[in-house]
């Protein structure tokens, strides 16, 4: 059997016994199977630029989730904001699985280009309220709900076939002015209200903390969404995501707890002007 090139690396690199200490639920998905599982998906014996991109990123989110001890490497979301569609079908092949987006439009194409494909769409970038509605029947998650006007528009409008809408709050760690996302004070009333609509699946806490140059500033965030993130967990055993870190700093995001992490030029390369 042919593998995907994050299977590759897995069967490279092995796994040491996870640390007593500290122990993390795998994600699930609708069938139950663990999140981070790919796909079975065949594909050229012949190298790819694609397939070696998701090979180089697999080997470094296995080696960071090795180091920590933990028991199921963090989830890897592949991020094609203003790469076409044609990029993504080639991750696709691949063995790449899910995707993120930053603006509705954008993919809407990329998602009925790709209609034929088994992937999970990820929203990613700030969702204004008229945009709730489409937004609600485009995407499997939602990861930048940050206000209790969203959560009721996304679950008014989720069609019932699409069953709930996976849905991470949003939370501006480091209080920039520049950055949507909530406060952590307000993260207790967006998640009773997620929690509350039927529609919607909360599945835990996004954030995007300020690109500081020094890494012991960028850990702090990531230390502080972490604590943030077990307290949110602690109340409801479905709460299983932390999606923080990206390209030039997952390593110290999986360190300090991420179970997912959103990788763009690292794997598409540069990103073409808008």
């Amino acid at each position: 059997m042919i593998r995907t090139g994050y299977e590759v690396a897995v069967a490279r690199r092995g796994w040491r016994r996870p640390c007593p200490r500290r122990q993390y639920r795998p994600a699930t998905c609708r069938d139950n199977q663990p999140v981070h599982a790919l796909p079975e998906r065949p594909f050229p014996v012949s190298s790819s630029p694609a397939r070696t991109a998701l090979e180089a990123i697999g080997s470094r989110i296995l080696n960071a989730s090795n180091a920590a001890a933990r028991p199921v490497p963090a989830r890897l979301l592949a991020v094609g904001k203003l790469h076409p569609a044609s990029a993504i079908a080639a991750l696709a092949d691949a063995g790449q699985r899910a995707f993120g987006e930053n603006y509705v439009q954008e993919a809407a194409g990329k998602i009925e280009a790709l209609a034929g494909r088994d992937l999970e769409w990820h929203l990613i970038g700030h969702l204004q309220s008229n945009k709730a509605r489409q937004a609600a029947a485009l995407f499997d998650w939602v990861q930048t709900v940050d206000r209790l006007k969203l959560v009721d528009a996304l679950a008014a409008h989720r069609p019932a076939a699409r069953g709930a809408l996976n849905v991470l709050v949003q939370v501006n760690i480091d209080d920039e002015s520049s950055k949507h996302g909530c406060t952590p004070s307000e993260v207790p009333a967006l998640v009773a209200a997620v929690r509350a609509a039927p529609s919607l699946r909360l599945r835990g806490l996004m954030s995007i903390p300020a690109p500081h140059a020094e890494p012991e500033r960028r850990r702090d965030a990531f230390v502080r969404m972490r604590r943030l993130f077990d307290t949110v967990a602690g109340q409801d055993p479905a709460i299983d995501t932390l999606s923080m870190g990206m390209s030039d700093d997952l390593e110290l995001a999986i360190a300090e707890g991420a179970t997912m992490v959103r990788v763009g030029s690292a794997l598409f390369g540069a990103r073409p002007p808008r």
